[in-house]
């Protein structure tokens, strides 16, 4: 896959910008929500809260993050992975490398 000098590869690039996400608003409320609990754990260490009420909340945060990555995977995998008759020749193979790349660096 072809680099751009800031990393990032030029195929997803192209691909994201004709990629419009069906549910921004809510995947922003998501991202809201995320937001507040990771407010909530930093004010969990600042205060004297115990050791299971910030695991509870790192866990909370956790899912949250885990449900948001899902949702846009799946979105993804919708847009350029499921065989459709419009789709150039090399995309779904190209996003496939792409989808393997993101799920590997975020498992690890």
């Amino acid at each position: 896959m072809a680099r751009r000098d800031d990393g990032v590869d030029a195929g997803a690039q192209a691909r994201s910008d004709t990629h419009v996400l069906r549910d921004k608003r809510g995947l922003v409320n998501r991202v809201r929500r995320l937001r507040g609990q990771v407010d909530a754990i930093e004010r969990a260490l600042q205060g004297e809260s115990s050791c299971s009420d910030l695991l509870q909340r790192i866990t909370a945060a956790r899912g949250a993050i885990n449900g948001l990555m899902a949702e846009v995977l799946e979105e993804h995998v919708r847009e350029y992975l499921i065989p459709q008759a419009d789709l150039p020749e090399g995309t779904r193979e190209d996003a496939g490398e792409e989808l393997i790349e993101i799920i590997h660096s975020y498992l690890t």
